[in-house]
């Protein structure tokens, strides 16, 4: 279940992103959506067309996603706010977590980052949507290609990108597999415009938050490029898939995503395992 308040101003675009975003899970485990449902908070002062549009965005995605809408629930509220109650299936041999990182296994992760920095920008009216239409694709596109494609392969561990950002999911990954997962800062992909933001100061308050909780981890993270860091922490809406897959696999795996349309980067790879909690490095 996942439901957040209004990213974008088009009241159908921002149903498709919080259903793309709730939808996310369970692909990144694997498995496929059976049903849907409506989680609703609407002002009584707003025109329901509104609604009505933003129940269309979600219910879209729900049918790109093969799955069925099953009705949900709603109430009033001082501000809007949308998402869904997913169900989904999974073999038992083919679901996918957190657990199985291996060393040797490079990390590959899709679409790029800094939806957080560049919404921050809209809703401060610094940009405007057209200006950021890249981002708002990489919300709105299901992870549903992306998994389809990891499912052919020999992918061990994945988990999909959303608040807690890049180096937050990372972290909780590390920490699920005990190992210790390298990052090279330099490849990491962002949006067009995102440095821009970044450099003028737009930055979302998650971001903050995460860095304060997964940054104290980083050795020499006063070292980090700051707009790296930026990336790093940034939380993201509707983000993308993080696997590790064995290295003899990667540039195959890398191959397919592309090809699938699929915004696909080679950003690291998993070291060792750790007699304690796991860790995360970023050079």
């Amino acid at each position: 279940m996942d439901f957040f308040t209004p990213v974008v101003d088009d009241p159908y675009t921002f149903g498709a992103i919080a259903a793309a975003n709730a939808l996310s899970d369970v692909f990144a485990m694997g498995g496929q959506p059976i049903t849907a449902m409506n989680i609703v908070a609407f002002p009584r002062c707003l025109d329901m067309d509104i609604l009505t549009q933003i129940l269309r965005g979600g219910s879209d995605k729900v049918h790109e996603a093969g799955a069925v809408l099953a009705g949900g629930h709603s109430i009033e509220d001082d501000e809007p706010k949308y998402g869904m109650a997913i169900t989904g299936t999974v073999h038992p041999d083919q679901l996918i977590t957190t657990r199985t990182c291996q060393p040797g296994d490079k990390l590959i992760m899709t679409k790029a980052l800094g939806s957080g920095i560049l919404t921050t920008a809209l809703k401060a009216e610094i940009v405007t949507e057209k200006e950021i239409d890249a981002v708002i694709a990489g919300m709105m596109r299901l992870n549903k290609y992306a998994a389809a494609v990891m499912l052919k392969e020999s992918v061990h561990a994945c988990t999909d990108i959303t608040g807690f950002g890049l180096l937050g999911h990372c972290s909780e990954m590390a920490q699920a597999s005990k190992v210790e997962i390298r990052i090279d800062s330099a490849t990491l992909p962002a949006y067009p415009g995102v440095a821009e933001m970044a450099e003028v100061g737009l930055i979302p308050e998650g971001s903050y938050r995460n860095r304060q909780h997964y940054g104290k981890n980083l050795r020499d993270l006063d070292t980090l490029d700051p707009l790296a860091l930026d990336l790093l922490c940034d939380p993201q809406t509707s983000g993308g898939l993080l696997m590790t897959v064995p290295a003899p696999a990667a540039h195959r795996l890398l191959e397919r995503l592309r090809a699938a349309g699929e915004v696909a980067t080679l950003i690291g790879e998993v070291m060792r395992y750790c007699d304690a909690e796991g860790q995360v490095v970023v050079v």
